[in-house]
């Protein structure tokens, strides 16, 4: 059976956008309750584009250092289906403010040079060890600030053993995706910067290239 890489456009502002992104075959939609970000959106501003999404796409929460009480007043407002810690939060942060909004959640793990595969599994037994509720990591470049940077940070850190749950981000485009793809063989791959035209505002042709070149990738592999 050949694998398909399920695919996250994160950073979403626009209902325009939120249907492009449902229309051309994401999997998955991210927003970002994170205030500093400019791609922030409110609890409000969340539900409204939510509103625009058809049956089995996946809703995304970014946040970052915030508490669980914070999470709990959005998940209140806005029916976020999985959330992604993407600060400094320790494994029992993350397990605590899961288990009581009754969310999956993934852990961004913003990827330095000098970490070795050893350290990456070491993530992922950490919290699959500590919580029901754990999906996965996502990888991401390392930079200064939270919530993405857009760069590209070296795939060939990621361990084999790993590689097929997690969520590969950081810098990707319809140019390098496909590559990405072949060569790490992630379970998914989450895209802001690299289909927009502006911050917080996507392209619906990128969004279109994007998803071409993970699906490219996809057929070439299974055959």
């Amino acid at each position: 059976m050949s694998h398909r890489t399920r695919i996250k456009i994160c950073g979403l502002t626009r209902p325009q956008d939120v249907q492009a992104a449902a229309g051309a075959g994401a999997d998955a939609l991210g927003f970002v309750f994170y205030e500093k970000s400019p791609r922030h959106v409110n609890a409000e501003q969340a539900r409204a584009l939510i509103a625009h999404i058809p049956p089995f796409i996946a809703t995304v929460g970014l946040f970052v250092n915030a508490s669980a009480d914070e999470v709990a007043q959005v998940l209140a407002t806005a029916p976020i289906s999985l959330l992604q810690f993407h600060g400094d939060e320790s494994v029992g942060q993350c397990c605590e403010t899961a288990s009581r909004v009754r969310r999956p959640f993934l852990r961004a793990v913003r990827v330095k040079a000098d970490m070795h595969p050893a350290d990456l599994i070491e993530y992922e037994r950490q919290y699959r060890s500590s919580s029901e509720w754990f999906a996965g990591l996502l990888l991401d470049a390392f930079v200064e600030g939270y919530g993405g940077g857009g760069k590209v940070f070296d795939w060939s850190l990621i361990p084999k053993e790993i590689a097929p749950r997690l969520v590969l981000s950081g810098g990707l485009n319809a140019q390098n995706a496909t590559d990405a793809v072949a060569q790490v063989r992630p379970w998914a791959v989450d895209v802001s910067s690299g289909v927009e035209s502006g911050k917080g505002i996507k392209d619906i042709a990128r969004i279109a290239d994007f998803i071409g070149a993970v699906r490219s990738a996809d057929t070439a592999l299974s055959q």
